[in-house]
């Protein structure tokens, strides 16, 4: 079973609406799908993940809502990067639907400009692409390290905003993820958009950063509400060691302030898991794609999926 709150009644301090058990199917990818997201359509369910060879993003589709998928091998549902990018390092998408016939991908990718990562966007009438990137970034925190991990949300009042991660560790020195020293803070970002999901607005909110159980960063950010609580999911420590894994936050409002769990939703170990992490939620947080480790070298990630189960209070820290 995984690691998740046990002794709810005896606690001090508590959340409402946790995340308390996530029921694992998988793999149902059994190939390198790393950082996967999911959309659900009227025309059917997608996933879409990291690079892999010569596909800058890769898609896989679902006839069944998410139980058995299938991955469209050669597609690229971005074939052409922006052109502040380039090819080759396109990372952690994730699509909406915009609601007037176009979806949103968010990707991050390369800039040889800006020498870093930065977090941009592409449109599509098609959920399976192709999509046509934006001529500029939306973000690229040069000074903090670079952005990554993009996800979109929609607010009840019908605001749109993206979650992305500033890659401090990325400025860093030593340790697998290159933050031994835990000198640079990887906070995550809240960045407000205009209606069409493309054009960011005023300045970004950080919303979260990395603490002492968090080892050396806080990444890939997702940002749900589920009945009035806002729950943002990431991960905690370095994607290529074992203490990776599923964490979640929540906050009363969408800019915080953001309280930790005490345990993570999925850690190694877990339904047999290695370095579980990259999770999105479908927007009611009841069903996730996630990926984990299945080979150290090279390094390859399948995507697996879990029904998550929800309760009235959480440990807080």
């Amino acid at each position: 079973m995984p690691r998740l709150s046990t002794s709810l009644l005896a606690l001090a301090s508590l959340a409402t609406l946790p995340l308390t058990h996530a029921s694992v199917s998988g793999p149902v990818i059994s190939a390198n799908f790393p950082d996967p997201a999911i959309l659900l359509t009227s025309s059917g369910t997608y996933a879409y993940a990291t690079n892999s060879g010569s596909v800058n993003i890769q898609v896989a589709t679902s006839p069944d809502g998410g139980s058995t998928w299938e991955l469209q091998s050669g597609v690229d549902a971005l074939p052409n990067v922006g052109s502040w990018a380039t090819t080759g390092s396109t990372w952690a998408p994730d699509v909406i639907d915009r609601g007037d016939g176009t979806f949103v991908m968010y990707y991050a990718a390369w800039s040889p400009s800006q020498n870093t990562h930065c977090v941009g966007a592409a449109t599509s009438t098609s959920p399976i692409g192709p999509y046509t990137p934006q001529s500029a970034p939306i973000a690229c925190q040069t000074s903090g390290g670079g952005a990554i991990d993009p996800a979109g949300f929609q607010d009840t009042d019908g605001t749109r905003y993206i979650v992305y991660k500033v890659d401090g560790n990325n400025l860093g020195g030593g340790g697998p993820c290159g933050n031994g020293n835990e000198a640079y803070s990887t906070p995550i970002m809240l960045q407000e958009m205009e209606a069409d999901g493309v054009t960011p607005t005023g300045d970004p909110v950080q919303i979260l950063d990395r603490g002492t159980y968090d080892g050396p960063l806080i990444e890939a950010p997702v940002l749900i509400l589920h009945e009035g609580t806002y729950v943002l999911s990431f991960s905690s420590n370095c994607y290529n060691t074992d203490l990776y894994d599923i964490s979640y936050a929540t906050a009363p409002s969408v800019s915080g302030p953001y309280t930790k769990a005490s345990s993570p939703l999925l850690v190694t170990g877990d339904y047999s898991l290695t370095s579980p992490g990259g999770a999105t939620s479908t927007p009611d947080g009841n069903f996730m794609v996630f990926h984990a480790t299945v080979d150290s070298d090279p390094l390859t990630r399948y995507m697996y999926t879990a029904n998550v189960e929800w309760n009235g209070i959480i440990e807080s820290v």
